[in-house]
């Protein structure tokens, strides 16, 4: 029976509106170069303020991928 592996990546997403769409700007980012991503696990929100009013929502995302094998 053929066995997969899976590397897993951390980023951090930012947006000015939500942590839903910090988010998906990781998810989104990632995918332009990363293929066959799996599951996108968030381990962390916060936010960065300026002058008491959040300016930015941050997303960190552990982002999990197989890795191809060689045929052959």
């Amino acid at each position: 029976m053929p066995t997969s592996v899976y590397k897993f990546i951390d980023l951090v997403g930012t947006s000015t509106e939500s942590w839903e769409k910090a988010v998906a700007a990781a998810v989104t980012a990632a995918a332009k170069t990363v293929r066959d991503l799996r599951i996108a696990e968030v381990s962390e929100l916060d936010v960065q303020l300026d002058d008491g009013k959040i300016v930015n929502y941050r997303a960190k995302v552990r982002l999990s991928f197989r890795v191809e094998r060689e045929i052959g």
